[in-house]
Parts: structure tokens; C-alpha cells; sequence
């Protein structure tokens, strides 16, 4: 293993505030660095692709906290009901149903984060502010007894651009508290924001964000 995953991990726990806590994005990183993360006192990983999942949810600690992260299609929903304890991009009311089917169909309440497109490009996934607003108006999820919405995740626009990724996530954490305001108001737990990644995690913090998710900074490059 020639990447220091202690030394990555405690640098960037250094850097978080207390009350934020940290996914560690393993996807497309071997087991070995996985648990040496673990050994190191992490606890929650994002993955994002299934398959991937199948191979590392039996071969790891049961401890584990396992988040998807990414885009979820809804037909692969079945195969991480089982085991997954956050999906963090939920785009759509179509596949907030899915998920509520598939815990029912494992006796599991899965939480989740709805995933909103801030940032101006167009190969970002999530829900529009007004179609964000429109899905919970329309409250239909208040009837899906399986999934528990907990927060809003967002990408800031891949930019060097200092003041635009904070505007960006700003808009994020103002929307945040509209919503916590308009329909969560008495939920505790309602209350994850979802933003900043390996190259803006320090200025994630500084708006706001409570959940921050980091793999290239802990594990180095991606081994495809």
C-alpha cells in the first residue's frame, strides 16, 4: 500500500470541525485501504456502485456505516436495501418510492438526502430549487413509512472559483433552512447538509455543510 491512509485521514479530520462529520469516498479503492481507514478510527464510507458493494459490504467490519453516493438508478435500489444506511442523492420522487418498496420488502427504514443541482452544469444530477419545493408541496412522501428524507446534498460547480462554490453552497444551506422551516421544523432528524468534496471541504465547513465527503485526499488516485 503505498498511500498513508492514517496520516491523509487524521489531516483531514484536522481540518473539520467539531459537529461535521466525514464519508470517506472508497469507491474504486482496494479493501487494504479501506481497513487501514477503519484501523484509523473511520467508521462511514461511500460507495456508488453496487457490484462494488456486494464484494466489500461481507469482506468489512459490520460497523461500518455505508452511504451511496452518486447517481441511483432505480432498479438497482433491490440490491442495497438490504445493508445500505444513507442514499445521499435522491433526485427524483419516483426513486424516493423505490426505496420506501424495497426497505418495506427488508423491515428497514433507509434514510436519505435529496440531491439538489445548483451548480451551472448541465452533467450534474439532482432536483431544481422549485422542483425540490414541488416534490415536498405535493406530499407524497409523507406516506412512505420505509424512508426517512434527513437533508439535502449538493456538488458545487468543479471550478477554481473560490466565490462561486461558496455562493453555490450557500444558496445550498439558505434552501436548507427554508425546508427544515416549511416541513421538518419538529424532525431532529432533519438535519444533514451535504457538501464539499476532496477540493472544497474547507470551504464546505465555513458554509455551513455538516457531512463532508472525501476519497482522493484520504486514498489517493482511483484504481480503476
Amino acid at each position: 500500500m503505498n498511500v498513508d491512509v492514517a496520516k491523509n485521514l487524521k489531516e483531514v479530520l484536522g481540518n473539520l470541525p467539531e459537529g461535521v462529520s466525514l464519508v470517506a469516498i472508497s469507491k474504486f479503492h482496494p479493501l487494504e485501504y479501506l481497513e487501514a481507514a477503519y484501523a484509523a478510527g473511520q467508521r462511514i464510507f461511500g460507495e456508488s456502485h453496487e457490484q462494488e458493494l456486494r464484494v466489500k459490504v461481507p469482506a468489512l467490519p459490520q460497523d461500518i456505516v455505508w452511504h451511496f453516493i452518486g447517481h441511483l438508478q432505480t432498479n438497482k435500489v433491490k440490491y442495497i436495501a438490504p445493508y445500505i444506511s444513507m442514499i445521499e442523492a435522491v433526485d427524483s420522487f419516483k426513486l424516493l418510492k423505490e426505496i420506501d418498496k424495497q426497505a418495506a420488502r427488508c423491515g428497514r427504514v433507509i434514510d436519505v438526502l435529496l440531491e439538489l443541482h445548483i451548480a451551472e452544469e448541465a452533467t450534474k444530477y439532482g432536483l431544481s430549487l422549485d422542483a425540490c419545493r414541488e416534490l415536498l408541496r405535493e406530499g407524497e412522501w409523507r406516506a412512505l413509512e420505509h424512508v426517512r428524507i434527513c437533508g439535502l446534498m449538493m456538488m458545487a460547480s468543479n471550478t477554481d472559483d473560490e466565490s462561486q462554490v461558496a455562493a453555490e453552497m450557500n444558496e445550498a444551506a439558505d434552501f436548507f433552512d427554508e425546508v427544515k422551516r416549511d416541513y421538518f421544523a419538529d424532525a431532529d432528524y432533519f438535519c444533514h447538509r451535504s457538501w464539499g468534496m476532496s477540493q472544497d471541504y474547507q470551504i464546505a465547513v465555513k458554509c455551513r455543510s455538516n457531512m463532508v465527503r472525501v476519497g482522493t485526499f484520504i486514498f489517493g488516485p482511483r484504481v480503476y
